[in-house]
């Protein structure tokens, strides 16, 4: 049985695309519109739409974090925030907490 698809992005383009599991040893996954760089971002991914900036900018800062979005035991990834004031929050609650900023970025609440 082979394996199932997972996500890769394309920054630049705002695109997404289901590709088969990366295998040891495969190169890069190249973007057929611009041919940069995908970024791998896990089986539990969800786009946001094409035209939602916000959404593409806030996705933009978790992936630069090291964020992905991995599938879990029926739980999916958890919590990751959806707008740029969650953002701009957990980045001050960690600038003032000394928390490391992708720790602060999957908090759900913040204390």
């Amino acid at each position: 049985m082979g394996h199932g698809k997972t996500s890769f992005v394309c920054l630049p383009c705002r695109a997404s695309y289901k590709q088969p599991h990366l295998a040891r040893g495969e190169g890069d996954r190249v973007c057929p519109g611009c041919a940069g760089p995908l970024i791998h971002v896990g089986s539990a991914f969800a786009a946001p739409a094409r035209r939602d900036v916000e959404g593409w900018r806030v996705l933009s800062v978790l992936l630069h974090a090291g964020i992905r979005f991995p599938m879990g035991c029926g739980d999916g990834p958890g919590y990751r925030p959806r707008t740029l004031a969650e953002v701009r929050e957990r980045q001050a609650y960690a600038r003032a907490a000394g928390e490391p900023f992708a720790r602060a970025l999957l908090r759900e609440e913040l204390p």
